[in-house]
């Protein structure tokens, strides 16, 4: 049963019912003295499910503690077998990625592992204007004239039936390691290692493609050993790991969470050059988090295969002069400029598209001309303002490329492949929360209709009023440094595991303004005085913007996540404003 919303308020400025998580408060207070946490982090450890003979793990994730044996996948033996022996035979070793953060790390690990070991190794990234996702026929073709007998594709390949089967004809071996969902019927590779095969009993699902990569990586290692030749430190690569799987959107849980814990620690060591170069010029001064590889290393690394050049995130992921580092880390910090301005201008012509169809369950949009490296930027966008899962097509004459991300807990990848066993697609995949797919100009609305049926038959299982739930109510005097340094404990945040949202009552904003194009900063401040600074990220233009901005002096009520701000080398307490609500 739903609880009771925060003060009664059924509507908040952005159309929400504010839910406190349902935690005892005896009950809190008992977990907190047996599992020797604050009361604060039991309520939140008990807000997300967590048992108390889970949470010392939930605390301290160890690999050592998650990691599965390999070998329980299906065909990872037979792809060990093949790796292993092209590296002992000095074949040349092809690793075709996908242009994104998960396909760029993916590639980075397993060509870290080839190469430590002694093997001939090379990555190919396509480009994603001329060849699009995924393997295609004439690049798998061109790396067998260029000497390569095996290729493995990361994040990629498990729905290639056309150029797999041009490759296996070349007399090319493919291994596929991926994660995104399985039509019944593969393509005709050496080895698909994916755990979201049809035919698959493993409980690793998910796994980003990177994560599967490292099990591949832990199982290259272990045979290598066996037979006496180099392995690198896998423990070091854990900061691809780690970046990968927290920009793939997977859930931070099980062994993902571990991934990025263990990860997180290697990042801040700075011992991967490439990484470091790009957090100096992401302007990342402050103690590496998730959300800093999300939102700040991420999208630099994705740039290049959105406008610039598809293998740049791979070359600085992989290269051992620091040179050449700071160097390829500028560009993709200008590339991603560049990404920030073209995305503007088509997510505002995705907006007033949407906002003509507001009253849909699916947003959907198409429009000539719009560039498809943003296009999947553009779909979070909508899918953030309007609450529910949205698709962004960029057409291209006969043709569009489309972006899709899900919501209400839609298993959109799986929507797309029953889209395309449908024929109304010319190519489409993904997994549970994004997918991808190409579309003919003239099958937009057949599409559209197809999932729009597929979502409502999902809807009518689900609750669809949108409810936000927080993990307390706190005056301004409890927004503390130690405070924030003790929620820290929970971390790492993403999906699975949210960071932790806080109610304050009926605060005055003493002060807002406008900053950048779209952020509205403020300073609250309570009715004794204490005064707190805080941030509303792209809040112009929706029902923030009304509450925050007025000038009368009323108080409000705010709802959002405590964060440390370092701006300009001094750390301060801020809130990053999710919603308001007028008292």
């Amino acid at each position: 049963m739903t609880a009771a919303a925060f003060a009664g308020i059924e509507r908040s400025a952005l159309g929400r019912r504010w839910c406190p998580r349902a935690v005892d408060f005896q009950r809190a207070l008992g977990f907190a003295q047996r599992v020797g946490v604050s009361e604060a982090i039991a309520r939140i450890l008990l807000g997300r499910g967590v048992a108390e003979a889970d949470a010392a793990a939930f605390l301290d994730p160890r690999l050592r503690d998650l990691l599965p044996d390999p070998s329980h996948l299906k065909d990872m033996d037979k792809a060990v077998a093949r790796i292993v022996a092209a590296i002992e035979a000095g074949e040349m070793i092809a690793v075709f990625g996908d242009y994104d953060v998960d396909g760029a790390t993916s590639a980075a690990l397993l060509h870290a592992v080839i190469g430590g070991a002694g093997g001939r190794v090379r990555h190919y990234i396509p480009d994603r204007m001329r060849e699009g996702y995924g393997p295609n026929a004439p690049a798998l073709l061109k790396l067998g004239e260029e000497g390569a007998r095996i290729v493995i594709t990361v994040d990629c390949g498990t729905t290639a039936h056309a150029p797999l089967e041009a490759a296996a004809a070349a007399g090319i071996d493919v291994v596929v390691v991926d994660h995104h969902a399985a039509e019944a019927g593969l393509p005709p590779a050496f080895a698909i290692v994916n755990p979201n095969r049809i035919d698959e009993t493993s409980d690793q699902g998910k796994l980003a493609a990177v994560g599967v990569s490292f099990l591949l990586a832990v199982a290259i290692n272990r045979a290598l050993r066996q037979r006496g030749r180099p392995t690198v430190e896998l423990l070091e690569c854990l900061d691809l790991v780690a970046l990968g799987t927290v920009c793939d959107v997977v859930p931070l849980v099980g062994l993902n969470r571990a991934f990025v814990a263990q990860g997180l620690k290697a990042v801040r060591a700075r011992t991967r050059i490439g990484i470091a170069a790009l957090a100096d010029v992401a302007g990342v001064q402050e103690r590496v988090q998730a959300f800093h590889l999300g939102f700040a290393l991420g999208p630099r690394v994705n740039a290049g295969g959105r406008v610039g050049e598809a293998d740049l995130g791979v070359r600085l992921l992989t290269t051992g002069d620091p040179t050449e580092a700071a160097e390829i880390a500028k560009r993709l910090d200008g590339y991603n400029r560049e990404r920030q301005r073209i995305e503007a201008d088509v997510l505002a012509s995705a907006l007033a598209q949407a906002e003509a169809n507001a009253d849909r369950d699916l947003v959907f949009v198409a429009g000539e001309g719009w560039h498809p490296g943003v296009i999947g930027i553009v779909a979070s966008r909508l899918k953030e303002r309007f609450e529910r899962p949205a698709l962004v097509i960029a057409l291209d004459g006969a043709q569009g490329k489309g972006s899709a991300r899900s919501a209400f807990g839609w298993d959109i990848g799986a929507a797309v492949i029953a889209a395309r066993g449908a024929g109304l697609l010319v190519n489409g995949g993904g997994h549970a929360n994004a997918a991808g797919l190409t579309v003919a100009a003239g099958g937009l609305e057949p599409l559209r209709g197809f999932l729009s049926a597929n979502l409502g038959a999902h809807l009518e299982n689900v609750e669809r009023r949108t409810v936000v739930e927080y993990d307390g109510a706190l005056p301004l005097s409890a927004a503390t440094a130690a405070l924030v340094e003790e929620l820290e404990r929970v971390g790492p945040y993403g999906v699975g595991n949210p960071e932790p949202r806080f109610v304050f009552n009926a605060v005055r904003v003493a002060k807002a303004d406008i900053v950048g194009t779209s952020h509205i900063r403020c300073f609250l401040e309570d009715s004794r005085g204490v005064r707190l600074s805080a941030i509303a990220f792209r809040a112009v233009g929706t029902g923030l913007s009304e509450i925050l901005l007025r000038s009368d002096g009323s108080s409000v009520h705010l709802l959002g996540r405590l964060k440390l701000d370092s701006w300009r080398g001094a750390s301060r307490v801020q809130l990053q404003i999710e919603d308001a609500a007028a008292v």
